[in-house]
């Protein structure tokens, strides 16, 4: 897949209020950013009350890509960051925007595509979404009221995007990087080593292989791979399969 325009997409994960899709667009626009992607909204698509309150950033909605999944609108992105106001118990980097921006700057002159994955207004994302994340973006809140509207969050987001990119340089992005697979690779690469583990009986005792398998998963999405090491994992796995299958 080509690589999109070198800026982070940003997605949001069922959605609930059309008004806060609208005003998430508007603050995209406002700051120059234009890549939406909408995970099963709960009101369906297309949403009037969204296209009312995008007013002038229409366009960004009726170019925003709909996906029925999590997983589909991340296949093709290499790095993706969770925005949640409070960090859940999984082991991530956590950055602060202003932090979170630096890397997905970095990563997009590379080559790379990243995206920003938000949660419904209500709940935020859940731990099953977090989990296939890169990082976590933590915005700092009052603990009194850590509730953030939707938008809001996209716009401190994009706000910081915008800051960054006034003092990105002219030079020519280095070409370093630009290897880096698209977590679907990750995924499948997780499934397979996953599948082989569980034939072996790796995931022991029963009542905790599940908490075991969202751990492995966790830490296969912490690891920034190249394609040569993605093949490199599957070789070594094949071959101790083999070995095994010898002796």
């Amino acid at each position: 897949m080509p690589l999109e325009k070198k800026q982070p997409c940003f997605i949001l994960v069922n959605p609930q209020m059309g008004e806060n899709i609208g005003a998430s667009a508007r603050g995209m626009w406002n700051f120059g950013l234009e890549r939406m992607r909408i995970v099963s909204p709960r009101d369906g698509w297309p949403n009037q009350k969204a296209v009312a309150m995008a007013s002038g950033a229409g366009r960004l909605l009726d170019e925003a890509l709909i996906f029925p999944t999590f997983n589909d609108a991340i296949a093709d992105q290499n790095f993706v960051f969770a925005t949640t106001a409070r960090p859940r118990d999984l082991i991530k980097p956590i950055y602060s925007p202003k932090e979170a921006i630096k890397l997905a700057s970095s990563k997009i002159s590379k080559g790379q595509n990243v995206g920003f994955a938000f949660g419904p207004e209500r709940s935020g994302l859940e731990n099953s979404d977090i989990i296939k994340a890169n990082a976590i973006v933590s915005v700092p809140v009052n603990e009194q009221f850590p509730s953030l509207n939707l938008a809001q969050c996209i716009l401190l987001l994009a706000y910081e995007w915008m800051l960054k990119s006034t003092n990105l340089s002219s030079d020519k992005s280095n070409s370093e990087g630009s290897d880096m697979v698209p977590l679907m690779k990750v995924e499948k690469l997780s499934q397979y080593f996953e599948h082989a583990l569980e034939n072996s009986g790796f995931f022991y005792p029963e009542d905790k292989a599940e908490s075991m398998k969202a751990n492995f998963r966790n830490m296969w999405s912490r690891m920034p791979l190249t394609n040569s090491d993605v093949q490199i994992f599957y070789g070594m796995l094949r071959q101790l399969l083999r070995t095994n299958k010898k002796s």
